[in-house]
């Protein structure tokens, strides 16, 4: 397997995944990979409507948003049946394949709650800054959604089958600003 993946210049959401349950053709999964108005520990803040025009775009041109495993565009992991904005968010709902190798994995990492995140990888068309110097992303381009280890925006998660997730999760916030945090640093220092 290759570590190389290519810069396509994305920026990435990461927000917790919904419940689960076993279908013919995999795992079935659903959950909010985005919540508009709710401020993310990366300072930016997703309008309602934000995705519209990205996703009859892609509706348009017979295309889906990709499901991908940890972001990487060399390891799809399934398919997302329904993506769609509503007044909460970005709503997805899809279908984790187990025939395929990281699908498993994937379905069992949920299965056993050590995953439980979604996260979006975007292009930001259109954006302003608050008062409080966060960003008010009102034009997404939405290329994909991820099952990911650590969510940006600990509100919105995945649980098990009949699994209640806390919505205020603390420990996770801070654990997800400090990787994005070394994100950063990193970023600097290249």
């Amino acid at each position: 397997m290759s570590d190389f993946q290519p810069d396509l210049g994305l920026e990435h959401k990461f927000v917790k995944l919904g419940d689960t349950s076993e279908v013919d053709e995999g795992i079935l999964i659903e959950g909010y990979a985005s919540f508009f108005d709710q401020c993310d520990t990366g300072g930016d803040i997703v309008a309602p409507g934000a995705y519209g025009k990205s996703l009859r775009a892609l509706k348009k041109a017979d295309r889906g948003v990709k499901m991908l495993w940890q972001h990487d565009p060399a390891q799809p992991i399934g398919v997302w049946d329904e993506v769609r904005e509503d007044a909460r968010g970005l709503y997805v709902k899809g279908r984790i394949l187990t025939d395929v190798a990281k699908g498993r994995e994937a379905a069992a990492l949920i299965e056993a709650g050590a995953i439980d995140g979604l996260s979006i990888g975007y292009r930001t068309k259109r954006a302003t800054k608050n008062d409080k110097g966060q960003r008010l992303l009102t034009e997404l381009e939405l290329w994909e959604v991820s099952l990911v280890t650590f969510p940006m925006l600990p509100t919105a998660r995945v649980g098990a089958k009949g699994d209640t997730p806390d919505a205020d999760d603390t420990t996770l916030r801070e654990l997800a600003a400090s990787i994005i945090e070394a994100r950063h640093m990193l970023a600097r220092h290249r």
